[in-house]
């Protein structure tokens, strides 16, 4: 309202100023005014040269430059008489548009107001309207097809774990009887891409509630305080909407840890916002039913004010699925394209283990990418293979020239690794072997597990050491030559190793103990912290590399004993440069067979070899004798 009386204010001082300026400027440009019969005095001294007739008002210009006008009663009489004389007569029209003169009167009004609108113009709140807090937070529509848990897979234990909230938004009264309170917030907290957002989208599809969506980076800005007045504002206009939902995505932009002694700033300003925000969550009242859903990869930083019971009282954890519920949200993905029959979704849940359902979702459309790029009609499983080795070891790298004798190592040292995790003890089973540059890498084994493991037998371990350090024993083995290929594979086998000695207690010398404390967050990064001695350090360093040298040797002696099948391993990988788990096992059947035929023929001709030894020992003997005679 003031905003309208201040404009109507406004709008009347410019417009009484544009009519002072332009009566001013009427004024002084106006031509001065004489009476009829001295323009018949100038008519008769022929000091008239021009006249402009405009209706009965006359104007002219005498002999000097000057311009008068006079209101003439007579018109078409003194028309002769100006003929007679050879004065230039110009005619205007009696009457101008009049719808010019007001444009021309009132377009600098109009200008002027606008510019005046535009810089003091201010939203003005409307109590109907669902925009609320700045334009910030967004009001899903129920009119919009709602995300439910038919939409959602791979988590079933917090799906169950949620449906209480869904029958509480529905059915309040069968818990308020009882006294029980429904919990005020909770926390989503896991990787990126674990589906935290989608999640909390289908709490809202299912309950049929309002459901307000924010990120939490939005109620920070430049000016102090606005972020605490977001805050109030959403908490306002979702009490008017009870019941519904709240949820702030990426809520640690706004809800770290407050510090000590800080002053104005970014970090004063965040601490305003997260104090409106807790004082907000404490301020409900029983009759008010409102879910605070709030989602983090970040729970460490999290004030701990903000995670306390009466705030949010469930923190639930989502993490990358499982090979169920891989298969899961792959299905839901999969009925989006065209899927041909021959795909096993169930095998590619169980190649493709730490995925989560981004990484699944991306894989089903960079897999159909692929076949649309071949002009496919369905979505076959080799470009599901391609998708998920572009994802996994990036593109791949058709540019890069190799020599023949790199690809000889590469082939040699990628046919070690598949070599010994055919013949490991707990090994996971052999999927593909190739020697295709992608990304990073110029050749890689992979390996498909028959399930995902959540305990490691040292057994395992062992055999998983012994596998990485199989492509450098092949050179040697093979090529009596070391190269720069093992790096990577080094790295993880001396950090298996490690881990099995100083946390697992899997070292008879050291014995079951742990020496390392490690903070592994959900980014994955680790704080270490070694507690143990100088003494302690060289036992476990001595440990360590006493691990890798028996495995490394047991490494040198299956390819040893499997030499042959090393060889046509890898020279058959160097024609195809990829085989898969089937066509290595066709060449190992082909070695053994080649092997019993040897040792059959070998079998065949042991006899007659016993027996040519058996004649020439006879000679021999039987020559002795006659040579002691003579």
């Amino acid at each position: 309202m003031l905003f309208f009386i201040r404009s109507v204010f406004v709008l009347i001082v410019l417009s009484l100023l544009i009519g002072g300026i332009v009566l001013v400027h009427h004024v002084e440009n106006r031509i001065p005014q004489i009476s009829y019969n001295e323009f018949l005095q100038a008519l008769d001294k022929n000091e008239i040269e021009e006249v402009t007739l405009k209706g009965q008002v006359i104007s002219y210009k005498d002999a000097y430059g000057r311009s008068f006008s006079t209101y003439c009663p007579d018109v078409k009489g003194i028309l002769p008489e100006l003929i007679k004389k050879g004065v230039i007569i110009r005619g205007q029209p009696d009457r101008p548009s009049p719808w010019w003169n007001l444009l021309y009167a009132g377009l600098p009004t109009i200008l002027i107001l606008l510019a005046w609108y535009s810089l003091l113009k201010k939203p003005v709140k409307d109590e109907s309207s669902d925009e609320f807090a700045k334009d910030k937070a967004v009001k899903f529509k129920m009119g919009v097809k709602p995300v439910t848990f038919r939409d959602v897979a791979g988590i079933p234990e917090v799906k169950d774990e949620l449906l209480e909230i869904i029958d509480f938004l529905q059915n309040p009264k069968k818990y308020s009887r009882l006294g029980a309170i429904i919990p005020k917030g909770i926390l989503f907290q896991g990787p990126p891409g674990t589906g935290k957002t989608l999640l909390a989208r289908a709490i809202a599809g299912e309950a049929g509630v309002p459901f307000y969506s924010i990120s939490g980076s939005d109620f920070v800005e430049m000016f102090v305080g606005v972020g605490a007045s977001r805050v109030r504002e959403l908490f306002r206009e979702a009490k008017k909407k009870a019941p519904c939902i709240i949820f702030i995505d990426e809520i640690d932009a706004v809800g770290g840890h407050r510090g000590t002694g800080t002053g104005a700033g970014g970090q004063d300003e965040r601490g305003q916002t997260l104090n409106a925000l807790l004082v907000e969550m404490d301020g409900f009242s029983s009759e008010e039913t409102i879910i605070v859903l709030a989602a983090t990869n970040r729970p460490d930083i999290l004030d701990p004010a903000l995670l306390r019971p009466g705030r949010f009282d469930r923190q639930i954890n989502i993490l990358p699925p499982d090979v169920k519920g891989r298969h899961a949200i792959l299905k839901v993905h999969a009925k989006k394209i065209s899927l041909a029959r021959d795909v096993d979704l169930e095998k590619i849940a169980r190649s493709c283990p730490g995925f989560t359902g981004a990484e699944l979702a991306a894989l089903v459309n960079e897999a159909a990418i692929l076949a649309g790029r071949q002009g496919k009609k369905e979505v076959e499983l080799t470009d599901f293979e391609q998708a998920q080795d572009r994802i996994m070891m990036g593109v791949e790298r058709k540019g890069l020239v190799i020599g023949e004798k790199d690809r000889k190592t590469l082939a040699y040292h990628e046919a070690g690794h598949a070599l010994l995790a055919k013949f490991l003890p707990e090994s996971d089973p052999v999927h593909k072997i190739t020697i295709i540059p992608r990304g990073k890498a110029l050749g890689y084994t992979k390996q498909l597990p028959l399930n995902d493991r959540h305990a490691y037998s040292k057994t395992y371990l062992r055999s998983r050491i012994t596998m990485l350090l199989g492509g450098r024993a092949a050179e040697e083995v093979c090529l009596n030559q070391q190269t720069t290929c093992s790096e990577d594979d080094f790295e993880q086998a001396v950090a298996i190793a490690i881990k099995m000695v100083c946390r697992w207690g899997m070292d008879e010398r050291i014995g079951p103990v742990s020496y390392s404390r490690l903070q592994d967050s959900f980014l994955g990064d680790q704080t270490t912290n070694l507690q143990y001695s100088e003494e302690t350090a060289r036992s476990i360093d001595r440990e360590v590399k006493r691990l890798i040298d028996e495995c490394y040797q047991e490494a040198m002696d299956i390819l040893r004993h499997e030499q042959d099948f090393l060889t046509s391993l890898a020279e058959i990988l160097l024609i195809n440069e990829t085989l898969d788990a089937e066509e290595m096992d066709i060449i190992y059947e082909c070695v053994t067979k080649k092997r019993r035929e040897s040792k059959a023929k070998l079998g065949e001709m042991a006899p007659e070899l016993s027996c040519d030894m058996d004649l020439e020992t006879s000679r021999e003997d039987s020559s002795v004798p006659g040579q002691d005679a003579a």
